[in-house]
């Protein structure tokens, strides 16, 4: 029978072994006891970190702080004297009410469209592909997102996406002007009526058919437009006339003369007018000619100013009345996908027999959403509007690159305002000193208020 072996218990010192739990606390203390001892072996762990923050970030501060109450050129002490002109110059007080709209509207907008992404791609079999899409703007730049969209903005609808589209969608449900180049020459049947109306200079009749020639428009424009016809006398009394481009490429033509290659204008208004008063309308067809009824004898003929509109260009989305929120819709572009994927972590947490439940005892979505969701989700949703509040008190990139010259002291913000007094135009580091130190300090309790929460949070 063999005799049974004991087995020594484990040391620690030896590769492969799990130590006791007594011993890992002993050797916790050791390794304590060994810093307390050596702080310096701390400090010179601490040491790269210690001069980066203090190079980076504490220095900086400081130097602002003592710079913000010195005078331009910091040579003397200025007191309060920038401090006050901060408060007393306009362009500074509108950097103030942008970055106000800012902090209220871009993170409540952000935060929104990032809870309404997270809900809903839990349910979209192509969630995960839709998450990815609405991200991808974080992977740009500001520089870049800039530039990308200076160009959407555009007031061009040939160039710019944004007035595209809208000026697609205004000219599907309004008529735009047919020849919007079109008028008369100077030695033409024609005068200036008004409201850029065109009238002819004497009556019209029956037997003799009117001629209405038109310059001004580009050749190209009419390239699909038919040969102009001349107009035969109408029977029964009735007005006939033509209206055509009285030009012809190379310019070998006859002044008031429908000659060979002279291009018909369609669907232009001609309207007979007596002693004020419109009697007859008609519009010009395929080949220009244009026929009125017989009441329209003796009378002159008006070219409505209609017809020389200018098209439709869009929005100016750029001037003055909306470039800050045209800015913040493009960050909004850029962080509603940074909203989404911290919302979304949070959802992930959430007890999925809770909202089963709601659903069971009768409660609709709309209703699980309201009552279950959003409130358990309410410390996530506290965390990413704070965090996008600290970012956009500190925006500039968008600002600087995105709005145009003219209109930038209608989007200015305080961090661009900084860059402006201390670097630009200004050249009066003072004062952006001073904004400086009022950024600080609005970002600071917003900072302390996020840390707190975090805090908290780790704790339960």
């Amino acid at each position: 029978m063999p005799t049974p072996t004991t087995t020594p218990p484990p040391t620690g010192g030896e590769p492969g072994q799990t130590p006791a739990p007594g011993q890992e606390k002993a050797a916790a203390a050791k390794r304590g006891s060994a810093l307390r001892s050596r702080p310096w072996l701390a400090a010179l762990f601490l040491l790269p970190a210690l001069v980066l923050l203090g190079a980076l970030i504490v220095y900086p501060i400081g130097y602002s702080l003592v710079r913000a109450f010195l005078d331009q050129d910091g040579s003397g002490f200025a007191g309060f004297d920038n401090f006050n002109e901060v408060f007393t110059d306009d362009t500074t007080l509108t950097a103030f009410r942008n970055n106000l709209i800012w902090v209220i509207v871009a993170p409540a907008v952000c935060t929104a469209l990032g809870l309404i992404f997270a809900v809903l791609t839990e349910r979209v079999r192509w969630g995960t592909a839709f998450k990815l899409l609405v991200f991808m703007p974080m992977a740009i730049s500001m520089l870049a997102a800039g530039i990308i969209f200076r160009l959407v903005y555009e007031q061009d609808p040939d160039r710019g996406v944004a007035n595209a589209m809208w000026t697609t969608v205004h000219d599907t449900f309004v008529d735009t002007a047919p020849w919007p180049e079109a008028r008369p020459r100077p030695d033409a049947p024609l005068r200036a009526s008004g409201d850029g109306s065109y009238t002819t200079r004497g009556t019209v009749s029956a037997a003799d058919p009117a001629s209405i020639p038109l310059v001004g428009i580009p050749p190209r424009e009419t390239a699909d437009a038919l040969p102009a016809e001349r107009a035969a006398p109408g029977g029964k009394g009735e007005i006939t006339g033509t209206v055509w481009q009285d030009f012809v490429k190379g310019g070998r033509s006859e002044h008031g003369v429908i000659d060979q290659n002279e291009k018909a204008l369609k669907g232009i208004e001609v309207e007979a007018v007596r002693d004020g008063r419109t009697v007859a309308t008609a519009k010009t067809g395929a080949d220009g000619t244009f026929t009125l009824p017989a009441k329209a004898e003796g009378a002159h003929l008006r070219l409505p100013g209609s017809n020389f509109e200018a098209p439709y260009g869009g929005v100016d989305w750029l001037g003055p009345t909306l470039v800050t929120p045209a800015i913040i819709g493009s960050y909004v572009w850029m962080w509603a996908g940074f909203a989404m994927v911290l919302i979304a972590a949070g959802l992930a947490g959430v007890p999925r027999e809770l909202l089963e439940q709601a659903r069971v005892d009768g409660a609709g979505e709309w209703t699980v959403f309201r009552r279950i969701t959003v409130p358990l989700l309410a410390p996530v949703l506290a965390v990413v509007t704070v965090t996008l509040m600290i970012n956009v008190l500190k925006i500039f990139d968008l600002v600087y690159i995105i709005s145009p010259g003219a209109t930038q002291k209608d989007a200015n913000v305080l961090a661009l305002q900084l860059y402006l007094e201390s670097f630009g135009g200004g050249a009066n580091q003072g004062v952006g000193s001073a904004i400086a130190v009022i950024l600080l300090l609005l970002v600071v309790p917003v900072m302390v208020v996020n840390i707190r929460r975090l805090r908290r949070e780790s704790r339960r």
